[in-house]
């Protein structure tokens, strides 16, 4: 079978400096684990052709597609804070853009197709665990709304990969609408290389931002997606874990989903990963940390600015432009929350006196939000006398803009998920895919299709013995 797929490689048409051109590493036996059918159909592509064994093979890295022209793509980025002038994927492949029949360019990515010129030391491989832990996740964040990569297919290769020991190994298809990055415009910047930041700049613009006008224009716009994004995040309880800025998507998706995590217990000061041992990645630290990684793309774009002391001057209103963009939208998706349809003032102190007393009582975060919206969350509580006070408080507020609580807990089950990924139930699928029982991944993935359902299965907090707390990038 011939696999019929619409390319149009508009980045492989930028100067060679952008990347390195290379095929993927073939594998010795690929097997298909799942594929996305929806997004395959929202691509313009055909299933059927997607599962055949030429669809396999191109999944896995030993089919170069007629119309692809698979690219590493270059970029630098902030690890941790610590600059690196030249990371780019490692471990990773862009096969070319899909042009689906609506008009949407979709990047073909492969994850886990071997060596490239950036891997390093790395061997360019994924074992099964990342995999699946990007696959579940980035299609939850998707049917939570949230801007993000997505997940086409992922597929075995028959080979070992070494970790700690060894390990299954597998290739993610990820798609998005660029992988355009921050760390991609620092490459660039750290060189001094204005005609390859004028071309990326406008290859950014023409991606995602064609209403805009120029560099100054690019960043207001990054910056409004970010401070909307982490809004989002921030609502559901996600922490991204590594927020460097070769991870800071400049069209405002969420990106690299490495130690990645939903709380559970709610604290403004969880960690999740396992590399991020002072904190800086931490749930409450994300809004400053977006800000920061705006502040590092507004350098970059200065010599497209303009004079110097006019861009400086000009970049610094735009990069201060978050904070009150954040706040609206993180007012909006918590008063949402809460079942509020109005703003009123006092609004703020509400919302954080629930997230304190929540911290204080140790509350599941995404079961009290739930609970609000089914009269069960005084049970997250260990002080339920706290939760009542606060409740008595929000009744008045519903009260006082004529909100009935019905109404307002039909309005919070349509934005407060009931199924999240949770950790436990993430690593229990890694854990069953190790052993070639992918049942468990199919389930939870089944599951998080429909977030708001009020299905019983994937909804518990972990018992002590379950809970995760640590996570790893996987590589």
């Amino acid at each position: 079978m011939t696999l019929h797929i619409p390319f149009d490689n508009s980045y492989a048409r930028l100067p060679d400096r952008f990347y390195a051109k290379l095929d993927p590493a073939p594998v010795a036996s690929p097997g298909l684990i799942a594929l996305n059918d929806g997004l395959a159909l929202e691509m313009g592509l055909n299933p059927e052709e997607l599962r055949s064994p030429e669809g396999i093979a191109m999944f896995a890295g030993n089919l170069v597609p007629p119309g692809a022209q698979p690219i590493a793509q270059a970029y630098a980025g902030h690890q941790f804070g610590g600059f690196s002038p030249q990371l780019g994927d490692g471990r990773a492949i862009l096969l070319g853009e899909v042009v689906a029949p609506a008009g949407t360019r979709w990047d073909l990515h492969l994850k886990g197709a071997g060596r490239t010129p950036f891997s390093r030391m790395g061997d360019g491989r994924n074992w099964i665990g990342p995999v699946v832990r990007e696959y579940l996740l980035s299609e939850a964040m998707h049917a939570l709304g949230v801007p993000t990569t997505r997940a086409l297919a992922a597929v075995t290769t028959g080979e070992r990969v070494y970790r700690e020991g060894p390990l299954p190994g597998a290739v993610l298809t990820r798609v998005a609408a660029s992988h355009i990055r921050v760390g991609t415009f620092q490459f660039f910047a750290v060189r001094q290389d204005e005609e390859a930041l004028r071309l990326l700049a406008d290859h950014a613009i023409a991606r995602h931002y064609p209403q805009a006008t120029g560099a100054a224009d690019l960043l207001r716009e990054a910056v409004a997606a970010q401070a909307r994004l982490v809004a989002h995040w921030m609502s559901l309880g996600f922490i991204h874990g590594v927020m460097n800025t070769d991870n800071s998507h400049v069209g405002g998706l969420t990106i690299d989903y490495g130690p990645c995590a939903f709380m559970d217990e709610y604290h403004p000061q969880k960690v999740f990963s396992s590399i991020d041992q002072q904190g800086r990645y931490a749930y409450s630290n994300q809004p400053q940390i977006a800000v920061w990684n705006m502040a590092q793309f507004a350098t970059c774009l200065l010599p497209l600015m303009g004079e110097r002391d006019a861009a400086v001057e000009l970049a610094t209103e735009i990069v201060h432009e978050f904070a009150p963009i954040y706040e609206k939208e993180w007012l909006k998706r918590f008063r949402a929350k809460l079942g509020l349809a109005t703003e009123q003032e006092g609004d703020r102190d509400l919302i954080d006196l629930l997230l304190t007393r929540m911290a204080q009582g140790q509350a599941d975060f995404t079961r009290t939000f739930r609970g609000l919206a089914e009269g069960t969350a005084r049970d997250e509580f260990l002080d339920r006398d706290a939760f009542d006070d606060w409740a008595a408080q929000w009744h008045a507020r519903l009260e006082a803009e004529g909100r009935s609580l019905t109404e307002a807990q039909e309005a919070m089950r349509q934005v407060n998920p009931a199924i999240i990924p949770r950790n436990h139930r993430v690593e229990e699928a890694i854990a069953a895919a190790l052993e070639g029982n992918y049942g468990p991944f199919q389930r939870l993935h089944e599951a998080l299709k429909t977030p708001f359902d009020a299905g019983d299965e994937f909804r518990a907090a972990p018992y002590p013995d379950q809970v995760v707390r640590r996570t790893f990038c996987g590589t």
